[in-house]
């Protein structure tokens, strides 16, 4: 899609990736899909329509929940459990989960354990073949999986227990200012071994080297304001990078993610 071609309305979702250096990131609009680099170093005008559907449903609602669904689909859905952001209380095998099948699917799968560095060193997990989307969405710079295990309860299990030596979460505003230390994961991975319970040691992978993930950034920001599209439905600015799930501006910056299920009209 030529940048000349202004004016792309539709319902917001989280970004789609293609994996280069820099990241190249994608942003489906209605009928249009907008390769969002293009766009950077130009003025960016994104009108909030004040309009919201669920982005499961499709019915029209006054706020989400979730970052994109109704109140019925945040209850009801199994990608909305408690158990998605406390994978260790994972309850498929006592027959409880909200849809086995969905379960079966996405859970009961292998699953990697990693480090990464985004804001500063943390651990976190993902379904394998899963990671690298889960370390761009965080806007890690660097990342290595430590084991595979058969299934989200058991990562869930292992994640809990190292962090007793690594953090589990990331300082958004950090990451989005670059204020980041890169480090030596393959020595971390290391150390961390030495902490793995004996029952997770079969579980070990040694990869050769860690990635390095480039995004498409041309200036650092220094200070953190986030654009809020509920407090300001007009946001027309310098658009100077992108990383994680955030739109970064001069003046701002916006998570696309947050905003799912809001119609927009965006142009450059």
């Amino acid at each position: 899609m030529s940048d000349k071609t202004i004016a792309c309305r539709g319902f917001l979702h989280g970004f789609t990736h293609r994996y280069e250096n820099p990241v190249q990131y994608l942003l489906a609009l209605g009928d249009d899909t907008i390769v969002l680099n293009e766009w950077i170093g130009k003025t960016v005008r994104i009108a909030f329509l004040e309009r919201i559907a669920c982005i499961s449903c499709g019915r029209s609602i006054k706020k989400t929940y979730n970052s994109g669904y109704c109140y019925p689909c945040f209850t009801k859905l199994p990608e909305n459990d408690l158990c998605i952001v406390k994978p260790h209380e994972c309850h498929h095998h006592l027959g409880t989960c909200r849809d086995p099948e969905w379960g079966e699917a996405h859970c009961m799968i292998p699953h990697y354990v990693y480090l990464a560095v985004s804001s500063g060193v943390k651990v976190g997990l993902t379904r394998k073949h899963n990671e690298r989307k889960r370390w761009v969405d965080q806007g890690a710079v660097r990342a290595i999986p430590i084991a595979e295990v058969p299934n989200r309860k058991l990562a869930g299990e292992l994640e809990v227990h190292l962090t007793q030596f690594v953090a589990d979460k990331t300082d958004w505003r950090k990451m989005l200012k670059g204020d980041v230390t890169l480090v030596d994961l393959l020595a971390v991975r290391d150390e961390l071994y030495a902490q793995f319970p004996d029952a997770f040691q079969p579980y070990r992978i040694e990869e050769d080297e860690w990635l390095d993930i480039v995004y498409p950034i041309l200036e650092q920001i220094t200070k953190v304001k986030a654009y809020n599209l509920d407090k300001q439905s007009v946001i027309e600015d310098e658009l100077i990078g992108i990383k994680g799930q955030y739109m970064i501006f001069k003046g701002g910056v916006l998570n696309i993610r947050k905003f799912s299920g809001y119609e927009v009209e965006m142009s450059v």
